[in-house]
This record gives C-alpha cells, sequence and structure tokens, in this order.
C-alpha cells in the first residue's frame, strides 16, 4: 500500500459515485422535507453498494473469469433498465398524480435498494481494474470507494432538499428526467467501452 494505491481509489470512488450523487440529488429534490435518518440511510445504501459491486466484480475475476466475461456485455443494459424504469415511473407519476398526501412522495427502501444497484452495477467492471490486487487490498480500495460515495450522497441529498423547497412543484419531473438521462448515459458510456 503506498499513495499510489489511496490515490488510484480515491479517483476510482469520485468517478463511480457521479451517477450516485446525481440520483441523490434527485431524491432530495423529491422530498424536500426527508429526515436526517432517511438521508443517511439513502447514502448508507448507495456507498454500501458502491463498495460492493467491485468487491464483488474482484471476486468473480478470481473464480468465475470465463463466465462474468459474458456478463460485462449485460451490464450497461440492466443499469438502462432498471434506471429507465425508476425515472420513468417518477415523470410519470409526476403528470398522473392527483390529489395526493405528502406521504406518498417519500422514497421506499425498496425504491432506494433499486436506485443503489442500478448506479452501482456498472462498478462490477471496476473488480477488472483491482483484479491484480490481494483480497486484503481490494476490500480497502471498495471501502474508500464506498465511503467516498457516501460522502458524495450525504451532500447530494441535502443540496437536493434545500433546492427541492423551491422547485417542488416539478421535483418528481426533474428528478425522474435526471434518473433517465443517468440511464443513457451509463448505457451509452458501457456500450463505447464494450466495443471500442
Amino acid at each position: 500500500m503506498n499513495f499510489k494505491f489511496f490515490l488510484d481509489s480515491i479517483l476510482l470512488g469520485v468517478g463511480l459515485t457521479m451517477d450516485a450523487f446525481s440520483v441523490s440529488l434527485a431524491n432530495g429534490f423529491k422530498e424536500p422535507n426527508m429526515k436526517l435518518k432517511k438521508i443517511l440511510l439513502i447514502s448508507g445504501i448507495f456507498g454500501l453498494f458502491q463498495m460492493l459491486m467491485p468487491l464483488i466484480g474482484w471476486f468473480f475475476v478470481h473464480s468465475l473469469v470465463e463466465k462474468i466475461q459474458v456478463l460485462t456485455h449485460f451490464i450497461p443494459w440492466i443499469a438502462l433498465v432498471l434506471l429507465l424504469y425508476i425515472g420513468g415511473k417518477m415523470v410519470f407519476e409526476f403528470f398522473c398524480k392527483k390529489e395526493e398526501e405528502e406521504n406518498s412522495k417519500e422514497t421506499t427502501l425498496s425504491f432506494i435498494i433499486i436506485q443503489g444497484i442500478a448506479t452501482s452495477i456498472d462498478a462490477l467492471s471496476v473488480g477488472f481494474n483491482i483484479a491484480n490486487y490481494q483480497f486484503s487490498y481490494a476490500f480497502i480500495s471498495t471501502l474508500i470507494i464506498g465511503l467516498i460515495t457516501f460522502g458524495f450522497c450525504l451532500v447530494g441529498v441535502i443540496l437536493g432538499k434545500k433546492f427541492g423547497t423551491k422547485f417542488s412543484t416539478y421535483a418528481e419531473l426533474i428528478g425522474g428526467i435526471i434518473l433517465i438521462l443517468i440511464g443513457i448515459e451509463i448505457f451509452v458510456t458501457g456500450m463505447i467501452d464494450l466495443y471500442a
């Protein structure tokens, strides 16, 4: 472990966290009265998935190398479908909503978990980048990635809450569009990486 190891892990964390940060921002927009406990829950789930996905990728490289290579072609599609579903649902609900209670706008735990998976699934490929690490190094690297994601998501939800009160009428629409755009971006970037 040296400075380069920590720097690489930090840069990987910052690069991977952008999608989760944007979704956290959208969650804050959607729910401007969110309590601290839920902000920490969202940040924790996103950080956990951003930590686990590269670790799972590392595990696959060390045990199922040939099989995981086939799955890498599906990662952009899975992320696209999940984020289009979540974002599309939010846009649809914005246009179809009737008089609802404020509680119905709250993001559920299952929805947060789906967001966590969708925004971190492309991080599976990071497992290939850290495949030459011993498990202890891989664990520390992915822990750094998870902690960075947690911090960015915490800031994202808080910023979303702050500005969500100003844009509360359109928060669900804005959040849905953000998720759809992230899904398209992950898909396009993933396809370019696969076929470049």
